[in-house]
């Protein structure tokens, strides 16, 4: 587990502290007997920086709340079913089933993907065995598209224009989890080294802004 605490709110919820669970085990890269190569981690030239904002003005007109169900992110082949995320009775962020590689889960306290606000999505890097639905996130590219398929019918397109391995030990609450005023994506997982003792030592997040719609 990952302890975060977040300033200001995430979506239109206020929260004080969240606890994101793991997103990724680790455990195959020990016992596998085939040496696996390590997830990829984003190179610096893909970081949050004061102009790497998505600042090509507002973007697209926000959309009406609509529960999200599936998202794509072509460029990295992740096309995968989305369950919604609560928090736990101690404070939190529940995971989606590590028995499923191919699920990711969105936060339901917050936007929905498309709205205005900040809407976070969270899947596994990995599971016991073997790579799961965002293993290649540090893949991603500024200007790379995810698109988030809603059961109104929509699909609300967002583009990258950021995405950055952050440590435990100095994790960007504001940045990452911040209010906004159009509507962002947060995508995260597991990533940032893994050690055999503590697991991995921080997290990978993709940053996109809607951009779309069909």
């Amino acid at each position: 587990m990952r302890k975060v605490g977040i300033s200001g709110t995430l979506g239109d919820t206020a929260i004080a502290t969240l606890t994101v669970a793991a997103l990724g085990s680790g455990i195959w890269l020990l016992h596998s007997g085939t040496a696996p190569k390590a997830p990829p981690q984003p190179p610096a030239a893909q970081a949050v920086t004061a102009t790497a904002t998505g600042g090509q003005g507002s973007g697209a007109p926000a959309l009406p709340p609509s529960t999200p169900d599936r998202i794509l992110i072509p460029s990295i082949r992740v096309d995968a079913p989305l369950t919604g995320l609560g928090l736990t009775g101690t404070g939190r962020l529940q995971a989606p089933v590590a028995t499923n590689r191919n699920l990711a889960g969105w936060y339901r306290g917050g936007a929905t993907p498309g709205e205005t606000g900040t809407s976070l999505v969270a899947g596994h890097v990995d599971t016991a065995t073997g790579p799961a639905v965002f293993y290649n996130l540090g893949v991603l590219q500024k200007g790379n598209t995810i698109d988030v398929h809603r059961q109104d019918g929509s699909t609300a397109v967002f583009t990258v224009y950021a995405v950055q391995v952050f440590q435990d030990s100095n994790f960007p609450d504001r940045t990452v989890y911040g209010a906004a005023d159009r509507p962002e994506l947060r995508v995260i997982t597991c990533g940032g080294g893994y050690s055999r003792g503590t697991g991995y030592q921080g997290n990978v997040v993709a940053f996109a802004y809607l951009t779309g719609r069909r």
